[in-house]
């Protein structure tokens, strides 16, 4: 696949802390028009793989690129093409809703009269109206995702990537934001998401990886990966054995 047909493309990636290698010499591309969903155990270097997929964290080694622009040699222009809303993402806590959409649209270069028409449609589609006044510092968990895909979204990328955007998230915003992501896809986006919940990405997505120890264990259309059975079945034969089946607790019966 050349750089033309693909949103993302990574290169020989790979992150070393310590003596600890947390990614190691990743390749994966994520197709044009794709929803893929990127997968893998607690500890599998998910978090860090999309951190220096987009530009958060730099590689020991390796390349990204989206879209064809290498996100590394030429950072200001790769990142006006991806909207990222990276696990634990931080924001500026003292601003309220509304003031966080607009300092980041303007920051973003947006004209003013853009970033208040996009600002009010993301605070009606994503049901802020009662809290667009409420400082950030005391939105939950779940409104801190809504809130951070909204600054996503507002500079209108070509593609997102969006680390386990669901968690924590109440089910009617997650209806309203599983929504508003295959409708970002049928209309010629991207999308990249990690999850833990396979249903989930079986639901929303076309094309999967599965990342064990560093590593791509399996890649590519979502039947060719799971090969005939249910994505957790293939997810548990691709990762390795269960050290904790057949054990139990001694004090319980």
């Amino acid at each position: 696949m050349t750089d033309g047909d693909s949103a993302l493309q990574l290169l020989g990636l790979s992150k070393q802390f310590g003596e600890n290698t947390v990614v190691n010499s990743v390749n994966l591309t994520v197709p044009c028009g794709s929803f893929f969903g990127l997968v893998g155990p607690n500890g599998a270097g998910k978090t860090t793989l999309l951190s220096m997929a987009v530009g958060l964290l730099r590689p020991d080694s390796g390349a990204s690129r989206i879209f064809g622009v290498d996100v590394w040699s030429n950072p200001l222009h790769a990142k006006t093409l991806v909207g990222v809303l990276p696990d634990g993402m931080s924001l500026p806590e003292r601003l309220t809703g509304r003031e966080l959409l607009t300092y980041m649209g303007l920051l973003h270069g947006l004209d003013a009269k853009t970033v208040a028409q996009r600002t009010e449609e993301l605070l009606d589609i994503l049901e802020f109206r009662d809290d667009e006044r409420t400082l950030v510092i005391n939105y939950s968990t779940g409104m801190r995702k809504k809130i951070g895909l909204a600054t996503a979204l507002l500079h209108s990328p070509k593609l997102l990537v969006l680390d386990e955007p669901f968690e924590a998230v109440d089910p009617i915003s997650a209806s309203t934001i599983r929504t508003i992501l295959q409708s970002f896809v049928a209309n010629g986006g991207s999308v990249i998401l990690s999850s833990h919940v396979m249903a989930l990405v079986e639901q929303l997505c076309d094309h999967v990886a599965v990342i064990a120890k560093g590593r791509v264990a399996a890649a590519g259309p979502l039947d060719f990966v799971r090969n005939g059975e249910s994505l957790e079945e293939a997810f548990v034969q691709l990762v390795g054995n269960r050290p904790g089946e057949g054990k139990r607790l001694s004090w319980l019966m």
